[in-house]
């Protein structure tokens, strides 16, 4: 999964990621998820910190929230900043990112996983619905071609004969 969203990643920013390091060091600083929010919408993170305090870089991973929130990723799937500038979280962070590969998908962009289902909406008449009403389906009916339940000995006690 790590090595599917940095290859995403990558296709889309044009920039050679790092894989000697690790998934959640390669991303720690921000920069990378800012650079990839500017290449969806140009401009959504005007300022990237690219070095600076702790604090400073954290701000990226702010901005780029921010960008996800905009972007259409649900709340519940959105990573918090500790989760990866800490990296007490990655899968987290992996499913917040396969979250945005997909709806990219959906957008008709650059993305990755499987691809989110459209809506299937069905009209149906009156007298179809009235059909699927009444009718009655044969098991349903009582009769299953003359199956019983004769013989059938739950509970009772097994005897053993000599």
């Amino acid at each position: 999964m790590k090595t599917e969203i940095l290859d995403w990643i990558e296709r889309v920013t044009g920039e050679k990621i790092p894989r000697d390091q690790p998934f959640e060091k390669v991303l720690k600083d921000g920069v990378i998820l800012c650079n990839l929010a500017n290449k969806y919408i140009p401009g959504s993170v005007k300022r990237i910190n690219k070095k600076g305090s702790n604090f400073q870089l954290m701000e990226n991973h702010a901005a780029f929230q921010k960008f996800m929130k905009k972007f259409g990723v649900p709340d519940d799937e959105i990573f918090q900043t500790v989760d990866l500038f800490e990296a007490r979280n990655i899968k987290q962070v992996c499913l917040s990112l396969s979250a945005m590969g997909r709806l990219a998908m959906n957008k008709g962009l650059e993305g990755f996983g499987p691809k989110m289902s459209d809506e299937n909406k069905r009209e149906f008449s009156e007298e179809q619905i009235r059909q699927g009403r009444d009718a009655t389906i044969g098991l349903q009916a009582g009769q299953n071609k003359g199956a019983s339940q004769a013989g059938l000995s739950m509970g009772k006690q097994r005897m053993v004969l000599d």
